[in-house]
C-alpha cells in the first residue's frame, strides 16, 4: 500500500513537472513571438518614416513624358517608399509597357529613386485595322497601338494581310519594303524630322516634313538625296510647298522648290 502511494506521488510530481516545463516553453514562445512582433513593428516604423519617397527621377524617356512614366509606375503598385518600391520592382519588375523594352528602378538615397526607361528602337510605323504597327530597322513588328508617335515616320502605300508581334511584316513587294527599311534607317541616321512617307500608285516616293512635300521619284540614289535633305529642309524652315528631288544628284545639286 505504501509502495502504491509512493508511485502515485511520483506520477503526480512528474505530471506537475511536465506541466511546469510546458508552461515555461509556452511562455518562452510567447515572449519570442511578442519580441519579434515588436521588432518588426519598429523596423516597419523605421522603413515607413526614414525611407519616404520624395523624388521620383525619370531618365531615358523619349516617347513618354516624365509624368506618363510616373503614372505607369503608380498603376503597377506604386508605393511612396524608396526601399519598398525598389525591392518590389526587383522581385516583380514592371513590364508590358508599349514601346519599352525594360524599366529599371534604382535606389539613390532614402528619399530619391531613379526610373530609367529603355525604349524600343522604332524605325517606322504603318496603319492597319485602325491601329499603328511599329517596326524596327529590320521590319520586325515591335508593338501595335492606337497611339500615333509624332516623331516616328508613318508609311503608307504598303499592303499586308496580317500582323504577328515580333515577326517580320509580311509584305509581298520585297523590293519596295527594302527601300522603306533603308529610308527609315537614313531618316534616323541623318536626324530628319519626317511625318509621313508614301508610295503613289506609280511607285513614286513622297516624303512629308511639316509643310514641305518632298518628291523623291522612284527612290533611286536615295542615300545621296537623304544626305542633303537635312540641310535643304533647314533652309526651307517656316515655308510651305513642294521640294522636287526626283532626279537629284549631289554633283549636280538639282533640287528645286515650289512654294505654295
Amino acid at each position: 500500500m505504501k509502495k502504491s502511494n509512493e508511485e502515485a506521488n511520483k506520477k503526480s510530481n512528474g505530471e506537475v513537472k511536465k506541466k511546469g516545463v510546458l508552461a515555461k516553453t509556452l511562455k518562452g514562445i510567447l515572449i519570442f513571438f511578442g519580441s519579434l512582433i515588436v521588432l518588426l513593428a519598429i523596423a516597419a516604423g523605421v522603413v515607413l518614416t526614414q525611407f519616404k519617397l520624395d523624388t521620383l527621377q525619370v531618365t531615358g524617356n523619349i516617347h513618354y513624358t516624365e509624368e506618363e512614366i510616373r503614372e505607369i509606375v503608380k498603376e503597377h503598385g506604386y508605393i511612396e517608399n524608396t526601399l519598398v518600391l525598389y525591392w518590389m520592382n526587383k522581385l516583380n519588375p514592371i513590364g508590358d509597357i508599349p514601346f519599352v523594352d525594360k524599366l529599371d528602378i534604382e535606389y539613390i538615397s532614402n528619399h530619391v529613386v531613379t526610373v530609367t526607361i529603355y525604349e524600343k528602337s522604332i524605325a517606322g510605323c504603318m496603319e492597319y485595322m485602325n491601329r499603328y504597327i511599329y517596326f524596327d530597322k529590320d521590319g520586325i513588328v515591335l508593338d501595335t497601338s492606337t497611339k500615333r508617335l509624332q516623331d516616328i515616320p508613318c508609311i503608307s502605300g504598303m499592303k499586308f494581310e496580317h500582323v504577328i508581334l515580333y515577326e517580320k511584316l509580311p509584305i509581298e513587294n520585297t523590293e519596295r519594303f527594302s527601300l522603306i527599311l533603308n529610308m527609315t534607317q537614313l531618316i534616323t541616321k541623318y536626324s530628319l524630322l519626317v511625318d509621313d512617307v508614301r508610295f503613289t500608285t506609280d511607285d513614286e516616293l513622297i516624303l512629308y516634313s511639316g509643310d514641305i512635300k518632298v518628291l523623291l521619284g522612284d527612290g533611286s540614289n536615295i542615300e545621296e538625296k537623304m544626305v542633303d535633305l537635312a540641310n535643304i529642309l533647314e533652309r526651307l524652315e517656316g515655308k510651305k510647298g513642294t521640294l522636287h528631288m526626283e532626279k537629284f544628284t549631289r554633283d549636280k545639286g538639282n533640287a528645286s522648290f515650289t512654294p505654295e
